[in-house]
């Protein structure tokens, strides 16, 4: 097992006008390999939670465990875990700062203390994951596309080798085909390294498409942790938390109020495409 949280609370600003109790009681597993979807509304807790995992953030109270090692113990190595679980902020790219491709990815690999040899294969290595060739190692990164400019910075914390990524909002603000990208790019590492993913995202058919499983933050709460199909079957609890469900799955439990024995289970327009299909062959 990954990561496991055991009853971590947090508390903004304790003892004043401002104290705001952000995590309440929130107990999780995070196995080797999982492909995790976070979501929530704004404020539900979910990026205060994800600053926990790596360290950037201490518990107010609980406890953390990477496996197998309390992190908040007294000799725990904190610089050895924020290098295996790598954190990308929403909009990762306002973080480039040096001059071509090359220095901003091999940056983390080098403060590791890692030899000239080792440094070049992580960067070439990271961008090749983020399907950016060597032609781009002397770029700018100022001068690239907001899709490349978000690569450069996915490989940075790539280079890294980290165990699990956490990925915030990673096609915030980009067009349909720099999502699409990104998200075929992060899909396609989590397949081939197994890496563990856990994607944080407002969209759901995105969360869907992706995920195996979902976790949904409310109030500082875990509202749900489940498949996505389990999840979305609460798709009217999640209304009330200022959320929804996948529109394909509106569309299915219309078709059932309209008296069409479809299933519900299906999450992506492929899963319904084919389940419709399935009911007027029969």
């Amino acid at each position: 097992m990954s990561i496991i949280v055991d009853k971590v609370n947090y508390v903004y600003s304790p003892g004043n006008a401002y104290e705001k109790h952000a995590l309440k009681d929130i107990n999780l597993t995070i196995n080797d390999g999982e492909f995790i979807g976070l979501i929530g509304h704004t404020g539900s807790g979910k990026s205060t939670l994800t600053q926990h995992l790596n360290g950037l953030m201490k518990a107010t109270s609980g406890h953390i465990y990477y496996n197998g090692e309390d992190i908040y113990d007294k000799n725990y190595n904190m610089k050895t875990l924020r290098s295996k679980v790598g954190l990308v902020f929403q909009y990762p790219e306002h973080q480039l700062f040096e001059t071509t491709v090359y220095k901003d990815v091999c940056f983390g690999p080098k403060n590791l203390g890692l030899d000239s040899i080792e440094v070049d294969v992580r960067t070439y290595d990271a961008l090749k994951m983020v399907g950016l060739g060597d032609d781009m190692l002397d770029a700018s990164p100022f001068e690239l596309s907001g899709g490349q400019k978000r690569r450069v910075a996915i490989a940075g914390v790539l280079a890294m080798k980290p165990e699990v990524l956490i990925l915030d909002e990673p096609t915030a603000g980009l067009d349909p085909k720099g999502r699409d990208e990104i998200l075929e790019q992060i899909a396609k590492l989590h397949k081939e390294s197994k890496i563990t993913i856990i994607l944080v995202s407002h969209s759901m058919e995105d969360i869907a498409k992706y995920a195996d499983r979902l976790i949904v933050m409310n109030k500082g709460c875990i509202a749900f942790n489940d498949t996505p199909h389990g999840v979305f079957a609460h798709y009217k609890e999640l209304e009330a938390m200022g959320l929804a469900a996948p529109q394909v799955t509106y569309v299915m439990n219309e078709l059932i109020n309209r008296g069409i024995r479809v299933s519900t289970a299906p999450t992506t327009v492929e899963e319904a495409k084919l389940e419709i299909l399935r009911v007027l062959r029969a």
